[in-house]
């Protein structure tokens, strides 16, 4: 028969307390995301549809470039969504797409190259293959017709890297590491849908 004692109930609620303490410490520890910034970005309607256009301002720190030039590949993804507000409820979501980037070396004709899905593009530098990524042209995110014209609407968009798809021992460096971090907030900004140019 097991009795428990006023005494053992007291240690263990210290020792809960001091593990929530240590994981609440753990999370504040946690390392930021590495801040970039959108520093442009528009909705264009077009006969096929409503097209994006952004320049990200980012830059690839030196443990990123390092691992590119030595053979990891580097996921990047653009999410994009565009909202209705709604005054009754909470806002509808209209779409939700992303983009995503692959950038890779290949130490055989020693160039830099960036897939965007079938989509591939040679470059003789990281430096240029990382600014055609972070300048966004006509990304289409959905049809005309599927928004009201003199609607307004609301649009947020961000770029990171995604770690999610990096082989996994560079996942768990990326747990504890600020190099590994890297993206922007979100940029959101209200629209008014319209007939195309």
């Amino acid at each position: 028969m097991t009795v428990f004692s006023t005494r053992s109930l007291a240690s263990v609620a210290k020792l809960l307390r001091a593990a929530l303490l240590a994981l609440v410490l753990g999370l504040l520890s946690l390392p930021a995301v590495a801040e970039g910034d959108i520093g442009y970005a528009e909705i264009v309607a077009s006969e096929e549809g409503y097209v994006v256009n952004a320049d990200i301002d980012l830059d690839l720190n030196q443990r990123l470039a390092d691992a590119v030039t030595h053979g990891v590949s580097l996921y990047f993804t653009a999410e994009f969504i565009v909202e209705q507000p709604r005054w009754y409820w909470f806002d509808d979501t209209v779409v939700e797409r992303s983009l995503n980037f692959r950038l890779s070396y290949h130490a055989i004709t020693r160039s830099f190259r960036l897939s965007v899905g079938n989509f591939h593009q040679s470059f003789d530098t990281l430096d240029s293959a990382v600014r055609t990524m972070l300048r966004i042209r006509n990304w289409q995110i959905i049809p005309v017709d599927e928004l009201d014209t003199g609607e307004s609407y609301r649009a947020a968009l961000r770029f990171f890297l995604d770690t999610s798809l990096l082989p996994k021992p560079f996942q768990v460096t990326a747990l504890g590491s600020r190099d590994w971090n890297l993206g922007t907030d979100w940029m959101r900004w209200t629209f008014l849908a319209g007939a195309p140019r």
